[in-house]
């Protein structure tokens, strides 16, 4: 044992010996809002005497750098200093880091550096809006390097029921009340085992190796983006390695993960104007619950891919995609366990592909005016979703859902500065296709379906700041239509928006937005048909949503920030579940198929509150977000006076993410998130006993019974080395380290004796289950 461990002691030190010789170079792009190049930047990191100045592209390049964590300063005069805090760089995988500057409006013959890039949020929307980088995401303790599930830790954000899956719950709102955006593209799934007319699961599907940053708006949402009523969540990847074939390989406690990137047609050139990034992840959560007797099976596949090519100087098209291939089924365990017994009878068989591809062009205007971009894209969901009653032997279809959704888009945004004007515009254009084959046993319903039909949207946005930049407004408006609805056209779904935002103090802000966002239902409810095959729900409205914010923001210093925002959310014509008698915000976030069903558009709701958020970035060698909320969310059934407290109604939720940066490339990051008492819909006894292993819930008793507290606390320890060839992160995650009790609804399942033999006369029993476990896990990212 002296032996084994003098010998792990002298790798280590070994290691550390090697990387210590090592250096590394940091590469990027330094341009405008136009796109225009600017040549004479200064670039360094914060610290040390390392910088480099861009040359006539706009590129640098930074060289001997001492692998570690850093702060990495851009200025140039005429412009607004910017800093990209918490920059990792590596002897292999540093990604580039690029900047886009803004004019100061103080044009002086010297470098600007008043506002030393204080944490700033858009001039379209000054406030209710979050954004985090790759190194962020990448460290995010118990995300499992899950880009939507870190997500969940923003302000604002409730955590889902049991705590595991990636629903997307804003401020009170449903889980389907947010878009998704890849670079541009709009992508209606993001999450394995997705729940279809929504768009929760419990992994995302995006490799984080892929993102350059992503921002979550929980209001005063950007003119160009449709269907948004609590969020819009945008995913900006990078572009592929222009010089050298790199990649990653990433292995954690339930995946395995290849990315790889490199120059295309680079021939004796030292930079390729052609880039690929390519990954393809595979899951093997079902060897691991079949090693410790769970009866699910969940397996997954994903893929994710980016082709760059720069035409000109003034020309980009970049072709992306991203799929997954799900597949979630059972088997029955060696021993009987009432609680996997009870798994095995009520999991669904669920067999899901999904697609996206959009093929984007950009083009920078000669005279320096502006740009425009036009994006054409398909994504796919196929969705065969399947209750048995005899699950064991796939046998008894009680409940089937066999469904394709496609949709082939067009989108074109125009982009042009009038001197001190910011101008947006463009328009949308898609056609969608559903097609599903239903049969529920339970609720009586049985039919096929089949729509077609074309949507559009045309938005314009203007943005100017004066005083000095020191109030900006922003003032937009979009329109939407389809050809399948009965009762909305453009102009009943008018929705203008204003934000402004003015600096009245130094280091002071005050901000508000005005806005009115409208959603089209789901394919799901579109496509709905009773037994007879009529199309019932034609005549349902667009989900309006109203949202006014006010809020204040102080800067500490550049690198810290606290700010009190005020919020109130009305809803109308929301959809009504005409079976149950509810509103479907109230639905969701399970494995189920939202919307398939008879519905009114006559609900109400109203979610309001305030919120409270401090913001560090990297300084000091610390950094985090910690963010306190308090809210009500309420929606209204048939009966429009009666308002209820819906199941996302917590009213308290608190968040904390940060990190500490140790000396030698260790890091130790922690996230905590607590929920306060949360409603839940009961189950029916009778009706389940009936219909088991259908469970069935009594939506009338809404709010009669609440979930106790949500509390967990997750860690995470990183290490990195670095040598001449690859460099290498082993980290450790511990989730819930205090071993809280995860709030989950009670669960039932059929009496049955200790050997599992059923109890007569048949009745239900309460499952037993141990939610507070101490999870941990190992991963490993080697970069080469």
């Amino acid at each position: 044992m002296k032996t084994l461990l003098s010998g792990i002691l002298m790798l280590f030190i070994t290691l550390n010996t090697v990387e210590a010789q090592v250096t590394a170079e940091l590469f990027g792009t330094i341009t405008d809002e136009v796109g225009e190049p600017i040549g004479g930047a200064s670039v360094y990191l914060e610290g040390t005497d390392k910088g480099a100045q861009t040359d006539f592209d706009g590129n640098y390049v930074i060289q001997d750098i001492l692998p570690g964590t850093y702060n990495l300063i851009v200025s140039y005069i005429g412009y607004e200093t910017q800093t990209q805090y918490n920059v990792i760089i590596r002897s292999k995988g540093t990604p580039n880091y690029n900047f886009i500057l803004q004019e100061s409006a103080q044009q002086l013959e010297e470098v600007v550096v008043s506002n030393m890039n204080k944490i700033s949020r858009p001039r379209e929307t000054p406030l209710s809006t979050q954004s985090l980088s790759a190194v962020e995401i990448a460290t995010y303790p118990g995300s499992n390097n899950d880009v939507v599930q870190v997500a969940q830790t923003l302000p604002g954000v409730s955590p889902s029921i049991g705590g595991f899956r990636n629903d997307l719950i804003i401020r009170g709102g449903a889980p389907n009340e947010t878009v998704y955006y890849l670079d541009g593209m709009e992508i209606p799934n993001i999450n394995h085992f997705s729940t279809q007319g929504s768009a929760g699961g419990p992994v995302g599907l995006i490799n984080v190796s892929f993102i350059d940053n992503v921002t979550l708006s929980s209001s005063a949402f950007g003119a160009k983006y449709d269907n948004p009523l609590s969020g819009v969540l945008q995913f900006s990847q990078r572009n592929g390695n222009n010089r050298n074939f790199s990649g990653n390989f990433r292995v954690s406690a339930s995946e395995a993960a290849l990315t790889l990137e490199g120059p295309i047609f680079k021939k004796a050139e030292s930079e390729s104007k052609t880039t690929f990034l390519a990954s393809v992840r595979r899951s093997y959560l079902q060897f691991l619950f079949e090693f410790i007797g769970l009866p699910i099976r969940p397996n997954y596949w994903d893929y994710q891919y980016k082709i760059n090519h720069e035409i000109d100087p003034y020309n980009n098209i970049s072709l992306i995609g991203i799929g997954s291939i799900d597949d979630f089924s059972v088997e029955a365990p060696d021993e009987f366990d009432e609680e996997r017994q009870a798994q095995l009878e009520q999991a669904p068989f669920i067999e899901q592909r999904t697609n996206a591809i959009g093929l984007t062009w950009r083009n920078r205007f000669k005279n320096g005016s502006g740009f425009m971009e036009t994006t054409i894209s398909n994504n796919t969901l196929v969705n065969d979703f399947t209750r048995f009653e005899d699950p064991e032997n796939e046998a008894g279809v009680i409940f089937l859902n066999d469904a394709k959704e496609t949709e082939t888009k067009l989108r074109y945004s125009l982009t042009k500065f009038f001197k001190d004007w910011k101008w947006i515009s463009g328009f949308n254009f898609q056609h969608s296709d559903y097609e599903n084959e239903t049969l529920n046993l339970t609720d009586g319903i049985a039919f096929n379906t089949a729509i077609d039909f074309f949507k559009y949207g045309f938005f314009t946005n203007v943005t100017r700041s004066f005083l000095n930049d020191t109030f900006d407004v922003s003032f937009g408006f979009r329109m939407d239509g389809d050809t399948f609805t009965k009762e909305d056209n453009l102009l009943s779904t008018l929705s203008p928006r204003l934000s402004l935002s003015y600096e009245f103090s130094e280091n002071w802000r005050i901000n508000g937005s005005l806005g009115r966002y409208y959603k089209l239902p789901p394919y799901t409810i579109l496509g709905f048909r009773d037994n007879d095959g009529n199309l019932v729900n034609q005549n349902v409205n667009y989900t309006l949503s109203d949202h006014m914010v006010l809020g204040v923001q102080h800067y500490f210093n550049p690198s810290s920030s606290i700010s009190l925002e005020g919020f109130y959310k009305r809803y109308d014509d929301y959809p009504v579940s005409v079976l149950n008698r509810v509103s479907l915000a109230n639905k969701g976030a399970g494995f189920e198929v939202l919307g398939s069903e008879d519905v009114e558009t006559i609900g109400q709701g109203r979610s309001y509150g305030a919120e409270l958020q401090f913001q560090q970035k990297l300084s000091k060698n610390f950094y985090g977000i910690f963010a306190y909320t308090w809210f009500f969310s309420e929606f209204t059934g048939f009966d429009k006076d009666s308002y209820l407290p819906s199941v996302w109604d917590s009213r308290h939720l608190i968040s904390f993410t940060g990190g500490y940066k140790l000396k030698r490339n260790w890091e130790l990051s922690a996230r905590y998130r607590f929920a306060g008492e949360t409603p839940f819909v009961p189950t029916d006894l009778e009706a389940t006993l009936v219909n088991y292993p259908e469970v069935v819930l009594d939506y009338g008793r809404l709010g009669e019974e609440s979930l106790s507290i949500f509390s967990q606390l997750d860690l995470r320890i990183d290490k990195k080395w670095n040598f001449r060839n690859l460099s290498l992160d082993v980290f450790v995650e511990a989730q819930n380290v205090l071993s809280q009790t995860i709030p989950q609804p009670p669960e039932f399942g059929l009496s049955r004796n200790s050997d599992g033999t059923l109890l007569e006369p048949r009745g239900l029993a309460e499952i037993e289950s141990d939610t507070g476990q101490v999870i941990p896990s190992i991963g490993i990212v080697v970069d080469f």
